[in-house]
């Protein structure tokens, strides 16, 4: 298998495990047949997308390929009739999440270096591809998106893309290694979640203006 085929496996692999996750959230959204290949289309190809028209790929493959489309309608469909009990539903999206993040971490940064786009660049649209599904889903579904809340998300894609853009530096054409960088990503995201480590945020305090006194302070404390 060369490099092209390869990529392109893992591209629809990452396409069919983000349009479960999607799919996923759909169903635990309640939503009817429609909505939920809808929103497993959008998460599968919302990060492709993005990348595609960053390094001018037009028209991007979600739509120049029909595979692309494909994959994700026919896994958001099996998704809707075949998936687990709902309560298994949230650990089901995030473990579905995590390996969409790393697949689509590996597949954008690949393509950004074969596009000539300078190292830098290219783990930023790796990490792009990784969380831009994930984004789109949790904002159709009303959530606020995972990569804005406290846990590691678009961390674990960025750790992902700077590995791949080490690999194709010292070992270009390896693609064990690489996808080795996707395991990665998806190992950092499952164990910070089993964690209680989070990124930090800014805390809420009352603001209380300082009040000046009146009069000038005497010694001994006292006011004139």
């Amino acid at each position: 298998m060369d490099s092209a085929a390869g990529l392109l496996l893992l591209d629809l692999i990452g396409v069919a495990v983000f349009a479960a996750s999607g799919a996923s959230a759909g169903v635990a959204k309640r939503l009817d047949l429609f909505g939920v290949a809808m929103i497993g289309m959008v998460a599968a190809l919302g990060g492709g997308m993005i990348r595609d028209l960053v390094i001018n790929q037009v028209p991007p493959l979600a739509f120049a390929d029909w595979r692309y489309v494909a994959v994700a309608v026919a896994v958001s469909i099996s998704m809707f009739w075949l998936h687990p009990a709902v309560r298994r539903l949230r650990r089901t999206v995030l473990v579905l999440d995590a390996a969409g993040l790393g697949l689509f971490t590996v597949t954008g940064t690949l393509k950004a270096l074969d596009a000539g786009v300078p190292a830098v660049g290219a783990i930023l649209l790796g990490t792009i591809t990784g969380i831009g599904g994930g984004l789109l889903r949790d904002v159709l579904t009303g959530e606020i998106p995972v990569v804005l809340r406290r846990e590691v998300y678009a961390l674990a894609s960025l750790v992902g893309a700077a590995a791949v853009a080490v690999i194709e530096w010292q070992l270009p054409k390896a693609p064990v290694l690489t996808v080795l960088a996707a395991v990665l990503v998806f190992a950092l995201r499952l164990g910070f979640l089993k964690s209680s480590w989070q990124v930090p945020v800014a805390e809420e305090r009352e603001y209380r203006p300082l009040r000046r006194r009146r009069g000038n302070s005497a010694p001994g404390g006292r006011t004139d």
